[in-house]
């Protein structure tokens, strides 16, 4: 501080001292070093946000390719299974494997809704939304949105109800309404959430095909909006990892919406492929929206909250968890399941959608058509099992790098889940990666009825984030219990729910 007389005050003195006063950043060299180490947060946030992006993005991939590769061939080798048991005797208390009802299930509930699909004039749905105003199809966008999301997250339930129903042990007292009537609930939800997508993909067609764009450009600027909502609000990593699967969902089927657009635009100009190009600038630029706008929103929201970058390397790795417990021989669920569960994209809807659009696109008459359509059969179950090979790959390095791997062989106990494991059942462990490369090859086993299941929980539940470590607690009791509170709220990270923002 400067003493100073009355004496000595003077404009002249006042502006010397102004012009020759100096300060020492070095004095409070740690509150620098902070914000130094934010900007650096910051810089790394693009490209650690884009390969979870990527990852999630080609989970999606393989769930939704699953359905149009795979499940077609499981199906015809349940129904074979099926048809040929009078031929080999019954063997088995059950008729068919729980994963082969299932599969029929699924590939039945596809069948129905297509045929439903049918029903539905797209035309006539693109003219109605045409004729709307401008500020008319923006609200109407938002509440599909809004619609999709709650669709998404009530729509597995349903999905999981009717699996369970049908293949819940029947030496059990019945606590349900039967599998007629959840079947018939599953097949109105992929119907009803058929409808809702593809009034999304028309209001986007209209955007691209309007005259000075503006519906397009009101569209996108919505996204920002995005933005005011998210960033100025408390996030832990438990909400951060719900938002992050939730734009992974959104991003995705932008994309599928995107080639539906693009096949519909296709086919009213005779496929004709200049036509491409000038869909391909507004594709970009609606991609390029999406991108930014996901970049920002979670530069600021980790800023704000003080959330390093390494948190989306643990987001990975929790997905590539997921990813190598369902190749387990333990497996309690499908992946494509796992994947509905986890981000909330259920491939069902999309899937009767894009098939009711192929069709009525692509005319296939003559023989020749015909062995174009089998050779891109082919071509996509090549695309899956590589796409599968490779994920499964980068998935075990993922888990192997977060050390995960103990997670897959050591179950919590049956009979106290909370309580922490006994440490002397870890003493005898074989050899870790031995266990990760042939658990996640091997085919599962039926478990028979005495022997208890080696997975109580889904271990995929567990592990979602690490939990913050570094926590300064008063008693070693007391750090224990906000251990397991923190756990208990990291295990209801499991879904997509519209509440992803909500801080319980």
């Amino acid at each position: 501080k400067y003493l100073l007389n009355t004496c000595d005050l003077s404009l002249l003195r006042f502006l010397s001292a102004e012009l020759t006063r100096g300060y020492f950043l070095e004095h409070n060299e740690a509150k620098y070093t902070e914000r130094r180490e934010r900007v650096y947060t910051c810089m790394r946030i693009p490209r650690e946000l884009e390969k979870l992006m990527v990852f999630g993005i080609f989970l999606c991939l393989d769930a939704f390719l699953y359905v149009f590769t795979l499940l077609p061939l499981r199906v015809f080798l349940a129904l074979f299974r099926l048809f040929s048991l009078p031929c080999y005797g019954l063997r088995d208390r059950r008729l068919l494997q729980p994963a082969q009802v299932c599969d029929i299930l699924k590939g039945v509930i596809l069948v129905i809704c297509y045929f439903m699909m049918h029903y539905v004039d797209y035309s006539m749905m693109y003219h109605l939304i045409r004729g709307q105003s401008v500020i008319k199809l923006y609200i109407i966008y938002n509440m599909l949105e809004v619609a999709d999301r709650l669709f998404s997250s009530f729509g597995q339930d349903i999905l999981d109800a009717l699996y369970w129903t049908a293949t819940e042990p029947k030496e059990r007292k019945r606590a349900h309404i039967g599998v007629i009537p959840h079947f018939f609930m599953a097949v109105l939800y992929v119907f009803l959430h058929a409808i809702l997508i593809m009034v999304q993909a028309t209001t986007l067609n209209v955007a691209f095909n309007s005259h000075n764009k503006s519906l397009l450009t009101i569209m996108m600027s919505n996204n920002f909006v995005e933005i005011k909502g998210s960033v100025f609000k408390k996030f832990e990593k438990n909400n951060l990892f719900q938002m992050s699967n939730s734009d992974i969902k959104e991003r995705f089927t932008n994309y599928v919406l995107l080639l539906i657009v693009c096949l519909r635009n296709m086919e009213q100009f005779s496929w004709n492929p200049d036509h491409l190009w000038v869909l391909f600038p507004d594709v970009c630029m609606v991609i390029a929206s999406e991108t930014a706008v996901d970049i920002v929103k979670h530069a600021f929201i980790t800023k704000f909250n003080d959330i390093t970058a390494d948190v989306y390397s643990e987001y990975r790795a929790s997905l590539a968890f997921d990813l190598v417990s369902s190749r387990q021989k333990n497996a309690y669920t499908d992946y494509s399941d796992s994947v509905a569960r986890r981000m909330g994209f259920i491939p069902l809807p999309l899937a009767v959608l894009l098939i009711r659009v192929v069709t009525s696109s692509i005319k296939v008459q003559g023989i020749l058509s015909y062995a174009c359509v089998v050779l891109f059969y082919f071509g996509l179950i090549s695309l899956k099992v590589l796409n599968s090979i490779v994920l499964l790959g980068k998935s075990c390095q993922y888990v192997k790098e977060a050390k995960m791997e103990e997670k897959l062989f050591n179950p919590p106990p049956a009979s106290a889940p909370g309580k922490p494991p006994n440490k002397s059942q870890n003493k005898c462990k074989p050899s870790q990666e031995e266990n990760l490369s042939a658990s996640v090859t091997s085919q599962p086993v039926h478990p028979k009825e005495s022997v208890v299941p080696f997975l109580v929980a889904s271990s995929s539940d567990q592990f979602l984030t690490t939990p913050d470590g570094d926590e300064k607690d008063i008693t070693q009791e007391s750090s224990e219990l906000k251990h397991r509170s923190s756990k208990k709220d990291l295990l209801e990270v499991d879904r997509f729910t519209i509440c992803g923002n909500r801080i319980d």
